[in-house]
């Protein structure tokens, strides 16, 4: 490690659609940042995703400040198309990203924060960390006790149905993404599908009708108005919301039932390397795909106010911790803050923050 430190006003780690949107409105406020991103490749972690991946939010949600998704208003864009968007963005604004940078550690130093990042130290005010509400793939314990001719993947790995092998596909867990990988796998496999029923949007999200549903009552009233931590039924759907996840989307149940998926219940275990499901029945499955989600991984930063699970925050603000805060987190402010079109405003309101104690700290 380079023992000369860097000076930066500002240390943004993660430059997906809430570190840029972050960088975005620091610039604005005359901001000295730099945003560091482990990617070589700006977008990557979009395009990474698994190859049939479509945004579920129409492409005039899907742009961030001062830049509108190049796309029609009501079409649906690809991952990829996502990630050359993020790439452009940055792009377009000459804002200060360096990639294939791994950041390592935040540590909290008196007045401000040590960045490390292979041989790069870095001493800064404030921090934002904007990698991402869930960083580490879960998958149960057990999962190391099936036969090991059995594919694995998690759904950070699965990519397409070139990577299965003939047989039957145990999709676990019921959400988005497991109900996209089941449709994609009944065609060429027997397909079960495992975990409760998350509920669904009643109307299709591609289709007419949900331009006013989609657009005025769930976008814009409320996932962005409604449902926030300044109101009484924001602040009560929030914990429900982080503990079991939003519904299904794009697909609707009778859909998966139309494909040929059987749904069954939540796998329990595993039996002569098999999984088992809670009712005792043994799945003959060839492949295993766990749509199972992802764990908060914030070990990387050596900060007392800083606990396992969610960091605590107002807005994304640590006040035990001035100087840090984050970006992009389920929920942060309101239920749209995990989507493209909710980091605009979160990245706004951190920065004015930043802005307003570089004020302070001047005047003092």
């Amino acid at each position: 490690m380079n023992d000369v430190a860097e000076r930066i006003g500002t240390v943004v780690i993660g430059a997906g659609q809430a570190g840029l949107a972050a960088g975005y409105h620091l610039q604005r406020a005359g901001q000295h940042f730099e945003i560091l991103e482990a990617n070589q490749r700006l977008g990557d972690n979009w395009r990474t995703r698994w190859d049939s991946l479509h945004l579920f939010t129409p492409a005039r949600h899907d742009g961030l400040p001062g830049l509108p998704f190049p796309a029609p208003d009501w079409s649906f864009p690809s991952k990829d198309a996502m990630g050359d968007y993020l790439e452009a963005y940055a792009a377009r604004f000459s804002l200060p990203v360096s990639t294939g940078v791994q950041v390592d550690g935040v540590s909290q130093r008196e007045g401000g924060y040590v960045v490390t990042a292979g041989d790069r130290r870095i001493e800064a005010d404030n921090v934002v960390v904007a990698s991402g509400g869930y960083q580490t793939p879960v998958v149960p314990g057990f999962a190391g006790e099936l036969d090991p001719g059995i594919v694995q993947l998690h759904s950070s790995e699965y990519r397409n149905q070139e990577q299965l092998v003939p047989g039957g596909v145990l999709v676990v867990g019921a959400g988005n993404s497991g109900a996209e990988v089941a449709l994609e796998s009944a065609p060429g496999h027997e397909t079960w599908i495992s975990g409760r029923d998350p509920g669904h949007i009643p109307f299709h999200i591609e289709g007419t009708a949900s331009r006013i549903a989609l657009e005025r009552l769930v976008l814009r009233f409320l996932f962005y108005r409604v449902l926030t931590t300044s109101t009484p039924i924001g602040r009560k759907a929030k914990p429900r919301f982080l503990a079991k996840g939003g519904p299904l989307i794009r697909i609707k149940p009778k859909e998966i039932a139309a494909a040929g998926v059987v749904r069954v219940p939540r796998v329990a275990g595993v039996r002569d390397g098999r999984p088992v499901l809670e009712d005792g029945r043994v799945i003959e499955a060839a492949n295993v795909v766990w749509c199972t989600g992802f764990r908060h991984d914030f070990d990387w930063i050596d900060v007392p106010a800083i606990r396992k699970g969610i960091p605590p925050n107002d807005r994304g603000v640590v006040k035990d911790a001035p100087g840090l805060y984050f970006v992009g987190l389920e929920f942060q402010y309101a239920l749209a803050s995990g989507m493209v079109h909710g980091t605009g405003r979160d990245g706004e309101h951190i920065a004015k923050i930043i802005a307003e104690r570089e004020r302070s700290s001047t005047a003092a």
